[in-house]
């Protein structure tokens, strides 16, 4: 008997600036699904549309009450498995993943929750710091809110971050080191977020950790090291090559354990599936979470990619691993 094969859209775009990212990111995932197993498609969703590409780029409508796609030969396709690779807005926040499940349709990575959740920093660190895993310092702003510069600074210290709560790929983000320009980095957050994040600044090494279910089991994927050329590891930094990234971290044995432990049970303890990556600094042995993405970069260029291939998972396994558990998720 000749099994079908199952059909996956590989499900890209996004509502935010990072959609650059996420095509990116997509293709490759198009590219490194194995054919023999399944027959492999791409959705782009963006804000006014949302698009198949069927043959020779040809775009057609997706119908939203589905999720499926009607196509030359009036035949409906639907596809067994959605691959969502977006990055941000309205992929990576839990909007896609809830309209999915009111469907029925069936997708990669992890549930609407988690999702929503781990967008949020804040929510995110308070969370996780019932499960004893620390973060820095910080002070929560809602637009409008008045802004009291002499107890922030007396509270956190200088230099300090200010960040939006709800942005991905670091657009938004000021490192302050004079109380004279605390205000206008609150303005810039406030363009992205409408709240925003002051956090302390933590004096360490700055890590991004990969953190997948592998076959059943948690995984970290490996430990990188960034360094920036710039103040910190901003969009610049992080698209446009003004860092440098080692992978494995230069950390003795003492302290990747302790990264790796801290990073699993941040993952487990959120109930996470799927890709994640974790960014921390490393201070005094000690890592402090800044955040959780849970559909990083997956360009060739981007750290998951290159921390899979020196663990030894090529891509294809990566992928199809993704796409056997959604396929067997109830």
């Amino acid at each position: 008997m000749i099994m079908s094969k199952k059909s996956v859209a590989v499900v890209m775009g996004g509502y935010s600036d990072e959609y650059v990212v996420s095509l990116k990111s997509g293709q490759l995932i198009y590219d490194s699904l194995d054919r023999n197993l399944y027959n492999v498609y791409k959705v782009v969703v963006l804000k006014d549309e949302w698009y198949f590409l069927g043959e020779n780029d040809k775009k057609q409508a997706i119908n939203k009450g589905d999720f499926s796609v009607t196509l030359d030969n009036n035949e409906i396709l639907k596809f067994d498995v959605c691959f969502n690779i977006i990055h941000g807005t309205p992929g990576e926040n839990g909007i896609l993943q809830a309209y999915w499940d009111a469907i029925g349709q069936k997708y990669t990575g992890c549930d609407f929750y988690q999702s929503a959740l781990t967008f949020n920093k804040k929510d995110t660190l308070a969370v996780l710091s019932k499960y004893g895993i620390p973060s820095a310092k910080s002070i929560y702003l809602r637009k409008g809110e008045n802004i009291n510069v002499d107890e922030i600074i007396e509270k956190l210290g200088l230099p300090v971050f200010v960040k939006p709560n709800q942005s991905g790929s670091s657009l938004g983000i000021s490192k302050v080191k004079e109380k004279s320009e605390l205000i206008a980095a609150t303005e810039v957050a406030f363009k992205e977020d409408d709240e925003i994040l002051i956090e302390s600044f933590l004096d360490g090494m700055e890590v991004s950790v990969g953190v997948i279910d592998y076959k059943g089991e948690t995984i970290v994927l490996g430990i990188t090291e960034i360094v920036p050329q710039n103040e910190f590891f901003d969009y610049e930094a992080k698209y446009e090559g003004a860092s440098e990234e080692i992978t494995p971290a230069r950390i003795d044995d003492e302290t990747r354990i302790r990264v790796e432990e801290i990073s699993k049970r941040a993952y487990n303890s959120l109930g996470m599936s799927g890709f994640s990556r974790s960014e921390f600094i490393l201070m005094n042995g000690i890592p402090y979470m800044l955040e959780m993405n849970t559909n990083p970069g997956f360009s060739p260029a981007s750290i998951l990619p290159q921390q899979a291939k020196i663990y030894g998972i090529s891509i294809t396994d990566l992928c199809g691993n993704e796409v056997e558990k959604a396929l067997h998720k109830k």
